[in-house]
């Protein structure tokens, strides 16, 4: 049975902006992050084949690592109040921290990480949804992880879960 739109992303938005925001490094950003993707993605929903989660996913972070590139485009003004309605993510406070941590990654390294430990995929899943190769992706994460492990120490969240 096909699933609507509607009710992908009742089903998946969470998880999606959760995701987007250990990339950005962000909420409010990753909010915008996955509205934009699943904005592109409605006009073509029902010619998608195959996992349709993988398929939005795999365009988040594509646009999260164009995105970048377009920083100097975008105008965003910080704000001292959190806006009404935003998303509990129900982490942790070490979640929390992990998260401004991967924020100061660079973003290859930090998507790499992500994809590995969050989304749990193979070098494989990540070389294919990155466009890079497995070796680069297992440096970004090597790199990824020493950079974590420096700031924050040895602790189980940051070693490998049995990738490396």
């Amino acid at each position: 049975m096909d699933q609507s739109f509607d009710d992908f992303v009742h089903s998946h938005q969470q998880t999606l902006v959760r995701y987007a925001t250990l990339l950005s490094g962000g909420q409010g950003e990753a909010e915008d992050l996955v509205q934009e993707v699943l904005i592109r993605v409605y006009p073509r929903w029902d010619t998608l084949d195959g996992s349709r989660y993988a398929y939005v996913r795999r365009a988040v972070t594509n646009e999260f690592l164009s995105w970048r590139r377009r920083w100097s485009t975008r105008h965003i003004r910080p704000t001292a109040e959190v806006p009404e309605g935003q998303v509990e993510l129900g982490w942790s406070e070490p979640d929390e921290r992990l998260a401004l941590e991967l924020g100061k990654l660079p973003r290859q390294q930090r998507a790499a990480v992500v994809l590995r430990y969050y989304e749990d995929l193979t070098d494989a899943e990540i070389a294919s949804l990155m466009g890079v190769r497995e070796a680069s992706v297992r440096a970004h994460v090597s790199r990824g992880l020493a950079a974590l492990r420096s700031v924050l120490g040895s602790s189980e969240r940051v070693r490998g879960r049995g990738h490396e």
